[in-house]
């Protein structure tokens, strides 16, 4: 293959035998492969202690990364932790925006969050610290710093590796295999509910479109974005995951401050699926305009950084915004988006915080109505049968 497609004949193909095998898991729903999640769970963390481990044997100690002083001073060290910060949480921004998806299935509105806030953190935090002292480990063993597992396992193969060598990196392998399977299962079924969603609404071919059909939608637009070129370096990795955030941050703004500041865990599960005018959610011909507005607003205080972060001269002060992407583009779509609800009320907006469903209530409202006014008849018609019989 050309140079210019980012890859090579070797890499392509495997790329494209491992999306052939995710495929097939597209087809399951979740719940019928939880034992690939059992093992997943088990195989993946052994694989990560395994590498970690056997690269700081390999390199005697942790590599250079704990000794050597930093290379940046003052603001500019600052500036590099606050960006290294930001590439963590944008690595979580899918999670903080997809979080309903799994926390529907919560027992209770609360049971989901202390487990997030708990294994989300520290799991991530795990993984980087691992990924850092391989990488360390990496320069010592072979003169530079490899931050790819896959280039690393693969210069393990070099010079005629021995047996225990060559069991090792495919035991690892295998482990990374099985677990991007896992993830990339529910990653597509998390695509196919954003999909699905949009199609509905828009009204565009819902009979011939499932949740299954548009996962593999979905595993074909995932081809199609060449995502290679995402990991061509490091710095086009974090670069690309602070571009993801630009977007997602402004989401989770509208999202959260919908849903804590403007109706205060106030919801009708009912109108989410009305067309009903009068539904909560119908806003204006279906369409919530404040919502709009500040996810616009959002990405706006972050795209001349962005462009600055393509090469593109821009001033500094746009470079530290975008530094800050998330927090930025979370904070203006929140502000913006209180305000538009200030300005023009939506249906909904509640003084006191309780999470509670209020069509449920009412239901039960009206079927005690019923029930009362059923009693209520019975012990009428008693009484008009006890009138008729002292008559006789």
């Amino acid at each position: 293959m050309p140079a210019s497609s980012g890859t090579n004949t070797r890499d392509f193909m495997c790329f494209f035998l491992f999306w052939l095998i995710s495929l097939p898991a597209i087809w399951f729903p979740i719940h019928k492969i939880r034992h690939l999640f059992t093992v997943k769970a088990v195989v993946a963390p052994a694989a990560g202690i395994t590498f970690f481990i056997w690269c700081i044997v390999k390199a005697h100690g942790v590599g250079p990364i704990i000794h050597q002083p930093s290379q940046q001073h003052g603001p500019a060290l600052g500036w590099a932790m606050v960006s290294s910060l930001m590439s963590c949480i944008s690595n979580m921004a899918t999670l903080v925006t997809n979080a309903p998806d799994f926390a529907s299935r919560a027992k209770y509105p609360a049971a989901a969050g202390l487990p997030q806030l708990i294994s989300v953190p520290l799991g991530f935090s795990i993984v980087s610290f691992v990924g850092i002292i391989v990488s360390s480990s990496s320069q010592t063993i072979f003169g530079e710093a490899i931050w790819s597992p896959i280039d690393l396992l693969g210069r393990f193969l070099d010079n005629n590796p021995s047996h225990a060598t060559r069991f090792g990196v495919w035991f690892i392998s295998a482990s990374f295999i099985i677990a991007q399977v896992r993830a990339v299962h529910i990653l597509l079924h998390l695509e196919c509910f954003q999909l699905i969603s949009v199609i509905d609404s828009l009204a565009l071919f819902p009979r011939f479109l499932n949740i299954r059909r548009g996962g593999f939608i979905a595993a074909i637009v995932g081809l199609c974005m060449l995502p290679w070129n995402l990991l061509k370096s490091s710095n086009s990795f974090t670069s690309y995951l602070s571009a993801y955030s630009v977007f997602l941050s402004s989401i989770a703004g509208v999202m959260i401050t919908d849903y804590y500041v403007i109706r205060k865990g106030h919801y009708r599960l009912k109108d989410l699926y009305s067309p009903k005018k009068d539904g909560w959610y119908y806003y204006t011909y279906g369409v919530n305009f404040r919502a709009y507005a500040a996810y616009i607003a959002g990405i706006l205080i972050n795209v001349v950084g962005f462009a600055g972060a393509t090469g593109r001269s821009v001033p500094l002060a746009a470079t530290r915004i975008y530094q800050m992407s998330f927090f930025t583009g979370f904070g203006v779509s929140a502000i913006v988006y209180y305000i538009l609800n200030l300005l023009y009320p939506a249906a909904g907006a509640a003084s006191t915080f309780q999470e509670v469903d209020l069509s449920a209530e009412e239901d039960l409202d009206v079927s005690r109505q019923i029930h009362v006014e059923s009693d209520g008849d019975s012990d009428f018609k008693k009484e008009a049968v006890t009138e008729d019989v002292r008559t006789v």
